[in-house]
């Protein structure tokens, strides 16, 4: 794994850290391929397990609508794309729950003591995610620090979740936020919000599909950046 480390790069400023919910926080991903490829075939839409880490992080209706234009050749409402959501969603929750990454909760902790606030950005459209992001993360998040699909009209790779993320969080300079994303779409997103951001490569993706995309630093896990984070502490001056 390529692995860069803070003093390699600039940071400083930070006040906020953006995290990505799937495969950031839950080594949810696997569950997410299987249901995708089972609700869209219902459908008559062919998708695979490498479709769904490289659209990760989109607002699901917008990624089923481009597999509907792309392989149907016509385009669907909203409504229609949300129907075929609900299906995923619906599978998805049959699947039982996926586990917290290891280091998530220090680092949580060890944000929050170096006074910067926990936020969660997620194209997520899935209501019971969003309460169980509260309840498994209480002691560091807030509501009102999640930007979820309902939050944005124009979801990632566009910027726009993420600078809702960082309104949210109270501030207006992008370079006070830090992203923590594990997808290219999501990288993607970061960057264009002129954020700092983090990749770490939980999945099946090769490296460069991450820092291809522009990511500032790489790592291999949540706990190797947890590893680097008096390094970041240090930077900032706090």
């Amino acid at each position: 794994m390529q692995e860069s480390h803070p003093g390699q790069n600039v940071w400083k400023g930070f006040r906020c850290v953006l995290f990505d919910m799937d495969g950031v926080l839950y080594d949810s991903m696997p569950h997410h391929a299987i249901a995708w490829q089972q609700s869209m075939a219902e459908f008559g839409i062919t998708m695979t397990a490498a479709d769904a880490y490289a659209t990760e992080g989109a607002r699901g209706i917008d990624t089923i609508r481009h597999f509907f234009l792309l392989q149907k050749h016509e385009e669907i409402t909203l409504e229609q794309a949300q129907k075929m959501y609900d299906e995923k969603t619906r599978i998805f929750h049959e699947m039982g729950e996926a586990p917290i990454f290891p280091g998530v909760k220090p680092l949580m902790q060890a944000i929050q003591a170096s006074g910067m606030s926990v936020n969660v950005v997620t194209g997520s459209g899935q209501r019971p995610l969003i309460d169980k992001l509260l309840m498994d993360f209480s002691d560091y998040l807030v509501r009102e620090h999640i930007t979820s699909a309902y939050d944005v009209k124009r979801g990632k790779p566009y910027p726009d979740p993420y600078l809702q993320g960082m309104r949210k969080a109270g501030y207006a300079d992008p370079r006070q936020a830090i992203v923590v994303e594990n997808a290219p779409l999501g990288v993607r997103a970061g960057k264009a919000a002129e954020m700092f951001t983090v990749a770490i490569n939980s999945g099946p993706l090769p490296d460069k599909a991450l820092t291809d995309e522009g990511a500032d630093v790489l790592y291999p896990s949540i706990e190797a950046f947890l590893a680097d984070w008096p390094e970041v502490v240090k930077a900032t001056g706090k």
